[in-house]
């Protein structure tokens, strides 16, 4: 019988700053930022939640239901540096294992009896090891699909180990709420509703030819899913296996609106270096520079811009994104929030003539260095002049859009 593991880290961003501060444990935390700034909850410890604190919501909103917590910007470096412990374990647990996101994961579990026991008992073994390697509770659920792992470890939080046999499935996945379903958000839980699906047992109820009339392909998938199958999204892919990204991203809300035409270029300065070393990591060049752009008023606009050679250097970045705002900011208008977006990604660069690549090459090699240079003294050691003024602390909430992991994909 197959056998699957997903493992949750609890409260993980919390957890990592009570490691480096005792004196959090126990008390309403809140990590992502001040609460009088902008940006959304990225983590709350279990306290918070008892207040109706939740990830996603807004700062503010956060601090009105629990004045008394105490909010941190948090730290990045800290989170996937105690990530990469996790990763290591499990890859030491099994030989297939994928990072769904910075603080959860998947592993085939199939065939290892004989060295760990049945699947209870492996859990167990893993759910000490990751505490002994972290210091950091986690949850586990065990089952013979990705999916109902995944929704049984939910279940087993915090600090748990979930089991479902294949006999249990129905009954287990049954009487959830439909939006416990993976791939399931709010407008999609909505739309259910109005055909009587709001439980799990419900979809599973449903014709697959009215499912698939009115939903499309996701309506199938979710046929697959309120069965215990993995359908559609991230399930589509064998776990361990490898899948390049297809679009790297930075964004940045500022704290204020500004219309400081200085400050908005260094900003763009910053994304661009920051996209530039994600996509030297994946060893990729991009092709399509994206601009997006938000007013003050929540109105947002992308432009982009196909690039005759595909590049991985961040002065190119920067100048082709910087051309996409001169053409499309209307000065005097206060901006709220900018990004850089790269697509069409190529593997190496094309032919140019020996001038060109000379000059390209030695510029590859500085944007290397400098690489090295941030990864050993941090991000903000070294920096384009033209984004000396626009540099800012990457938020814990931004940073989960683009994470270096894939998140599992909505189906």
């Amino acid at each position: 019988m197959r056998s699957i593991f997903h493992i949750d880290m609890d409260a993980f961003f919390v957890s990592v700053e009570e490691l480096y501060d005792p004196s959090l444990k126990g008390k309403p935390v809140v990590v992502g930022g001040r609460p009088d700034a902008r940006g959304v909850v990225s983590a709350a410890s279990y306290a918070a939640r008892k207040f109706g604190v939740h990830s996603a919501m807004p700062l503010r909103t956060a601090y009105k239901l629990c004045p008394q917590a105490i909010f941190l910007e948090g730290n990045l470096a800290r989170y996937r540096e105690v990530s990469l412990k996790v990763a290591e374990v499990l890859r030491n647990f099994s030989p297939q294992v994928s990072m769904a996101s910075i603080d959860e994961a998947y592993l085939e579990m199939t065939g290892t009896e004989r060295m760990y026991g049945p699947p209870m008992a492996a859990a167990h073994k893993l759910h000490e090891k990751i505490k002994q390697a972290t210091g950091l509770n986690n949850s586990i659920g065990a089952s013979r699909s990705r999916l109902v792992s995944k929704v049984a470890s939910d279940q087993a939080k915090p600090n748990g180990i979930l089991w479902i046999t294949p006999q249990m499935e129905a009954a287990f996945l049954g009487p959830l709420d439909v939006r416990k379903i993976p791939g399931v958000g709010k407008v999609s839980e909505a739309t259910l509703a109005k055909y009587g699906i709001r439980k799990v047992r419900d979809l599973a109820r449903m014709d697959e030819r009215f499912l698939a009339e009115h939903f499309g392909k996701v309506g199938m998938a979710l046929a697959g899913k309120a069965r215990g199958e993995d359908a559609g999204g991230w399930f589509d892919t064998e776990i361990g296996a490898t899948e390049d990204p297809k679009s790297i991203s930075h964004e940045h809300t500022y704290s204020e609106d500004t219309t400081d035409a200085t400050i908005l270029e260094s900003t763009l300065s910053r994304l661009s270096e920051m996209v530039g070393r994600r996509l030297r990591e994946h060893g990729f060049h991009a092709r399509t520079v994206q601009l997006k752009l938000r007013y003050k008023d929540f109105s947002t606009i992308t432009r982009a811009k196909s690039l005759a050679d595909p590049t991985e250097l961040d002065t190119e970045i920067l100048t082709a994104v910087r051309n996409l705002f001169r053409s499309n900011w209307k000065p005097g208008m206060a901006i709220r929030l900018l990004g850089v977006h790269l697509t069409g990604f190529e593997g190496a660069s094309p032919q140019m003539n020996l001038l060109e690549g000379d000059k390209k090459d030695r510029l590859r090699r500085v944007f290397q260095a400098a690489d090295k240079m941030r990864d050993r003294f941090g991000d903000d050691s070294l920096s384009l002049a033209s984004g000396m003024q626009g540099k800012f602390r990457e938020r814990v909430h931004e940073a989960l859009v683009i994470k270096e992991v894939i998140k599992e994909k909505e189906s």
